[in-house]
């Protein structure tokens, strides 16, 4: 199978009701991030924004993969806890409703955040360690 060189090739390659779901989160990430460059990056379709990566979507067989950053992941936590993922992935089950609300929620934390915007985390801060290296001295006699 070709690689798909647009979001629309990309979309049309999945069946129709998959291809519902694809349309619906395209929208939903082009009505929050309306200036992000759409293109295709990793074969799947990745939404850019002041040269940085912004979120990327891709259709599996049993799931929908979205691809936040890490940072998207983590200041999501509890709303996210439900669905599978790792680092910087969610997998919204394609037998469930997609959750476009919260994408679109992530998606303007994004823009916030690829804007230089502070955004507000979710998680606490570790007190820093003094991280200057000691020297040890040794005497021998």
């Amino acid at each position: 199978m070709k690689s798909p060189e647009t979001v629309n090739e990309y979309i049309v390659m999945h069946p129709e009701d998959v291809q519902g779901i694809l349309r619906k989160i395209r929208s939903t990430i082009r009505e929050a991030a309306p200036d992000a460059e759409e293109v295709i990056s990793y074969k799947i379709p990745t939404y850019r924004l002041n040269g940085g990566n912004l979120v990327h979507f891709g259709a599996y067989k049993d799931h929908i993969g979205f691809f936040p950053t890490s940072s998207g992941r983590r200041n999501f936590g509890k709303e996210l806890s439900k669905y599978q993922g790792g680092i910087g992935t969610i997998q919204f089950p394609l037998d469930e409703p997609i959750p476009y609300a919260l994408i679109r929620k992530i998606v303007l934390f994004r823009v916030k955040e690829n804007h230089g915007t502070k955004v507000r985390s979710t998680r606490t801060k570790k007190a820093s360690k003094n991280t200057s290296p000691k020297k040890r001295v040794i005497t021998r006699k």
